[in-house]
Parts: structure tokens; C-alpha cells; sequence
């Protein structure tokens, strides 16, 4: 892996950790200039697609939402922006909570790796949740779906946003499947479009449901 460490941009490097420790630490020294690199340079388009299809399928704006890897707050602030009240925020990496916290958007932030459970959140805790970017080579396995599913209300949706490289390795697509075989959700939508503007990388906004079963 390359030593990004007299580099304060990251964004080229980014699926080039090898472990969880690694990807860690590259996001916590990340967090400065997340938002200059993402949005200001590169006009990064997910959390905004994802807050938009999460509209479709969540008319109530008082549901509590969990923004899974949210970072420094990107998420958070679309999902505000569409009129959400209530967002909590869970992220594997301290730096990136702090700047979220520093946001003022959240209710409640908490350290969480969805790759080992389980979360800090009780069964059907949420109406609502949203992964944005976060599943992705040496990021969040799909099997993390099953926690996902876990802390959401019946009936209530899921809406995941992810590069085409890793939607186009089939890895989340087919625990999608495999979901949806076994009657733990409903696929509502799949959109491809923008991921990161700058970068010319596009991606995927996919709308799940979880089942009304529980």
C-alpha cells in the first residue's frame, strides 16, 4: 500500500488498503479534507442521489434514520436537505466522527464496524437507513447486511449507494439476492448515474425494503 502519509489527499488511494486497521487509519487522517477533496473538488453526487430515492419510498420526515458510514456528515446534511429530522450516525473511523460531530446534524453519533457486530442499536430501532459509499473492496462486506437488516424496522427501507466497480464485481448484488430469496426484503429500485463527478466514476443508488415480516 502506498504511504499516503505526507499526502492530505486520498481520494486516488482509497481502495488501496488491505485491512480494516489500515483502511482505519486512512480515513481518520482523511477527515481534514474529506469535504474539500469530495465535494468541493470532485463533486461528489451520492448523497444527494441516495437522500432523493430514499424520498421515494420514506414520505413521513419524522422517521429516525441511521446514516451507516457516515463519514464527516455528507449523508447527514442531504438527508436534512430532503427533510429528515431525526439521523444518527455510525462510522468505523474516530476522525471521521468528530468531524460529524463538529456538523451539529446528527442526534447521535457511535463508533460501529458493521463487519463485526453487532451494532450499538436495538432490534427494529430505525425506520430508515442509508449506506453511502460504504460498501466496497476493504470496506463493508454485503454479509453486513444482515445487522443492517437487524436495526430496521419492518417494512422500513434501506438505500445503499456505491461505486460500478464494486457493484460490477456482483458481491452485494448477490447477498441482494439471496436476501430477497429468503423474504428478508423487497427490491424496490437500481439506478445507475453520478458517484464522483470529478473523478468521471459512476455508480449505483440501489432501494431495498425490509420485509414487512420482520
Amino acid at each position: 500500500m502506498a504511504d499516503p502519509s505526507q499526502n492530505d489527499r486520498f481520494l486516488d488511494i482509497v481502495y488501496q488498503a488491505r485491512t480494516i486497521d489500515e483502511t482505519r487509519n486512512m480515513y481518520d487522517r482523511w477527515a481534514e479534507t474529506y469535504d474539500t477533496e469530495l465535494i468541493d473538488e470532485n463533486a461528489y453526487a451520492q448523497p444527494r442521489r441516495c437522500a432523493e430515492m430514499l424520498s421515494r419510498y420514506l414520505k413521513t420526515r419524522d422517521a429516525e434514520i441511521l446514516d451507516i458510514g457516515c463519514g464527516t456528515g455528507l449523508s447527514g446534511a442531504a438527508l436534512l436537505e430532503a427533510g429528515y429530522r431525526t439521523v444518527d450516525g455510525c462510522d468505523f473511523s474516530p476522525g471521521m466522527l468528530a468531524k460529524a460531530g463538529e456538523t451539529g446534524l446528527y442526534r447521535r453519533l457511535f463508533e460501529a464496524d458493521l463487519n463485526v457486530p453487532p451494532l450499538d442499536a436495538g432490534d427494529g430501532a430505525y425506520g430508515a437507513a442509508v449506506a453511502v459509499g460504504v460498501f466496497g473492496f476493504s470496506h463493508i462486506d454485503p454479509d453486513a447486511l444482515d445487522e443492517t437488516l437487524r436495526v430496521l424496522a419492518p417494512s422500513a427501507p434501506l438505500v445503499i449507494g456505491l461505486n460500478t466497480h464494486f457493484y460490477d464485481d456482483g458481491a452485494l448484488t448477490e447477498k441482494l439476492n439471496a436476501l430477497s430469496a429468503a423474504g428478508r426484503i423487497d427490491r424496490l429500485a437500481e439506478e445507475h448515474g453520478d458517484h464522483i463527478r470529478g473523478t468521471g466514476v459512476t455508480g449505483w443508488v440501489i432501494a431495498v425494503r425490509k420485509a414487512a415480516t420482520g
